[in-house]
């Protein structure tokens, strides 16, 4: 797994009224501090990516439908340099995925309806100087294919 990754298994807690899930803890052996709260989505099919941050960290957390989210680490002084990591995270799979400075992130809904994902990042979004630097979903500086693979 790319250094710096973090996964934490989330504990659903089902019951005749519906269900509860508790997804970051500020006793969480993995938690950080708290930026902001927001939702993102993705209609079937629509790859979001790649971007990554010089400060803040993600934690994502899938909590509708289904998303792979990838990892590219492009940091030349990690153990992990190039390395790609893929996560299938939704309510078939409910983890919380934190994801390090420097290492490109994206993610393609692969449930047949929206998928929505919730993130918890350390850094509140700054309007006049956003931490975000982007790349094409399909570029070739990143060694990967969004494409599903059968077989």
């Amino acid at each position: 797994m790319i250094d710096g990754v973090k996964i934490k298994k989330l504990k659903v807690m089902p019951d005749e009224r519906g269900r509860l899930m508790e997804m970051l803890r500020c006793d969480d052996d993995l938690f950080v501090k708290f930026g902001q709260a927001y939702m993102t989505t993705a209609y079937p099919g629509v790859v979001k990516g790649w971007h990554y941050h010089k400060k803040q960290i993600d934690n994502f957390v899938v909590v509708r439908g289904m998303m792979k989210v990838v990892l590219y680490d492009s940091r030349e002084d990690s153990l992990t340099y190039e390395e790609v990591n893929e996560f299938f995270m939704g309510v078939n799979n409910p983890i919380l995925l934190q994801i390090p400075q420097y290492v490109y992130h994206g993610f393609k809904c692969i449930s047949d309806y929206e998928a929505i994902c919730i993130n918890l990042p350390t850094e509140k979004y700054d309007y006049n100087e956003p931490d975000e630097f982007r790349v094409d979903p399909h570029s070739s500086d990143i060694p990967y294919n969004w494409n599903r693979k059968d077989g």
